[in-house]
């Protein structure tokens, strides 16, 4: 099996620690978090990485920037008209859209780098509440680790290695 844990450090509410287990190694490498820091109750539009243990669902790639990566996680290339519908209200909200699209989303190709590799986390979407929050990713990292909107991110060396060794059957766990 095989388990990625985030933690917080505790320099700052944004400052993490990505721990990628397996059978056979174990590694790290800094991340960022949300700007509200882990939280176990997260709303729509906090800031906030919720705590909890969520399921890798699939991984998207910007393939005008980036090669295919090597990974078991099913992976899509990002297309310009890919969106993430954080309309709480939305009949879409937590989920891929295509824009244009009439309610508020968020798009997948962004100008900057964040968006260029996306791991989905299964965090409320299987099972999805309204205003619990949207697009929960494991996505790039600024180069000064930032904060996120509620995303965890690290450096695009860290995104390859963890997409190289991932599985769908990897789960992450999310503590303080």
């Amino acid at each position: 099996m095989k388990i990625v844990i985030i933690s917080q450090n505790w320099k700052s509410h944004s400052d993490g620690n990505f721990v990628m287990k397996t059978h056979k190694s174990s590694w790290s490498t800094p991340c960022a978090l949300g700007r509200s820091g882990i939280f176990s109750s997260k709303k729509e539009g906090d800031g906030a990485t919720p705590i909890g243990r969520f399921n890798v669902r699939e991984a998207f790639y910007r393939a005008d920037r980036i090669k295919r990566p090597q990974t078991q996680i099913p992976l899509y290339p990002i297309k310009p008209n890919d969106g993430w519908c954080d309309d709480p209200l939305d009949r879409n909200y937590n989920r891929k859209i295509k824009i244009p699209y009439p309610n508020s989303h968020e798009l997948l190709m962004r100008g900057d780098h964040l968006y260029d590799l996306i791991v989905v986390l299964d965090y409320n979407i299987s099972c999805r509440k309204r205003f619990a929050g949207s697009a929960v990713f494991f996505h790039l990292a600024h180069a000064d680790y930032s904060p996120t909107e509620g995303c965890v991110a690290v450096s695009k060396h860290a995104m390859l290695r963890f997409l190289k060794e991932a599985t769908p059957q990897t789960d992450f766990i999310i503590k303080r």
